[in-house]
């Protein structure tokens, strides 16, 4: 029993020397069981309540405990991490520290419930958690070694995130989609795919512009491929038409990111008196920190050029209204790659809906599907279009 006191003594004194993982003692679980740990060690006492409040906090992110420690560890936003990212050398002593750091956390990665059970001569059994062998040292050095596809902080936990005051804020339930579950549109959706998997691979890509009739699968396509292409480091921030004027702070710190990032702007369409296209029109245009090879512009609408015209617009005694509609017509020039998106015909329609039916293994006769689907498509007063087809599906599934 000593020598488990002097270990937990020893684990709970590198805990709290922590420097350069210091920000991981903020973390729920990490602190309920440094709690755990200095009371099972330098008082020599078991508390019931303490342990139960750490397996909690653990049992809310799974049973692992070994895994947990490692990707805290390797989600952990630090100076040293940053730093290597941006290709800087540390010294020696800190490098130790570093490495002397990652030493106790492997060893805290696995205590066993028995380790901290010590003390406790009840009959009631104590809620457990399994531990699994973990390299910490091996694994960091991979994540530095491949900082451009794992990237850090909550960089390295999401994909997707919007703009809340300014900052990247993680979005809770992001859509899945995947490009397996779009049919249709495949010449566009290979120009989008191309693009964005340069982008991925640190290439020159084109800022974007996927435009054309509501329901034909624009966003649908942009999230898809970054599913598809978020193992290679790439992530999305989403903003909206009132924070286009965040947008050059937003790429001056994204372009010191190793990750890639599409700044996304769905549904985009201006209307007369809207001035605020004016710093999409420089982004676009390209700045120096606009132009870095880690980030591209991605937007969808569904008019070509962007601005809802009217006769209106083209009279008055304004002296500059032809020059501000000319400049609002020719934002969509801006966007490097333009694709169109528009309505299927009855058997580009038929065919999206076969190819949904087939996916959700619906059995049933073409000529039947095919009349079904187009009398859906007049009932629901929507057209034909990807998502006509897919809350037609929707419903097939529903009844059956």
């Amino acid at each position: 029993m000593s020598n488990i006191r002097e270990k937990l003594d020893d684990l709970y004194c590198g805990l709290s020397s922590l420097a350069i993982f210091r920000g991981l003692l903020k973390d729920p679980v990490i602190s309920a069981l440094s709690k755990l740990i200095a009371e099972q060690g330098e008082h020599g006492s078991f508390n019931v309540s303490s342990y139960a409040a750490f397996v909690s906090e653990l049992y809310k992110h799974g049973s692992d405990l070994s895994k947990y420690i490692l990707r805290a560890v390797c989600e952990d936003e630090n100076f040293y991490i940053i730093g290597k990212a941006k290709g800087k050398d540390f010294e020696e002593c800190v490098e130790m520290a570093v490495q002397n750091e990652l030493d106790v956390l492997q060893k805290i990665a696995q205590l066993t419930p028995e380790e901290l059970q010590f003390g406790y001569y009840r009959c009631i059994p104590l809620p457990e958690w399994k531990c699994s062998p973990v390299d910490l040292v091996a694994e960091y050095k991979n994540r530095i070694d491949n900082i451009d596809k794992y990237g850090y902080g909550h960089f390295a936990k999401h994909t997707m995130f919007i703009l809340r005051n300014g900052e990247p804020v993680p979005v809770r339930y992001p859509d899945p989609q995947r490009l397996s579950e779009l049919f249709g549109y495949e010449r566009q959706r290979q120009a989008v795919m191309a693009n964005t998997r340069a982008l991925a691979e640190g290439k020159h890509a084109q800022n974007a512009l996927l435009y054309g009739d509501a329901g034909t699968g624009k966003s649908s396509t942009v999230k898809a491929v970054v599913n598809e292409y978020a193992h290679m480091g790439l992530r999305l921030i989403e903003i909206t038409k009132e924070q286009l004027r965040d947008i050059p702070v937003l790429i001056d710190r994204l372009s010191e990111n190793p990750l890639k990032f599409i700044i996304y702007i769905d549904d985009l369409t201006f209307s007369e008196g809207e001035n605020c296209f004016g710093a999409l029109k420089a982004a676009l245009e390209g700045s120096v920190s606009a132009r870095a090879r880690n980030i591209a512009i991605y937007a969808t609408s569904n008019r070509r050029h962007l601005v809802k015209e009217s006769f209106s617009d083209r009279e008055g005694d304004d002296v500059h209204r032809n020059d501000t509609m000319q400049e609002l017509l020719s934002l969509s020039a801006r966007f490097g790659l333009r694709v169109s998106f528009s309505r299927p015909d009855k058997k580009d329609y038929t065919a999206i809906v076969a190819e949904l039916a087939k996916s959700h293994g619906i059995d049933m006769p073409f000529e039947e599907l095919s009349l079904k689907a187009e009398q859906f498509a007049i009932s629901s007063g929507n057209g034909r279009s990807p998502r006509t087809a897919k809350q037609f599906i929707n419903q097939l599934v529903m009844e059956m």
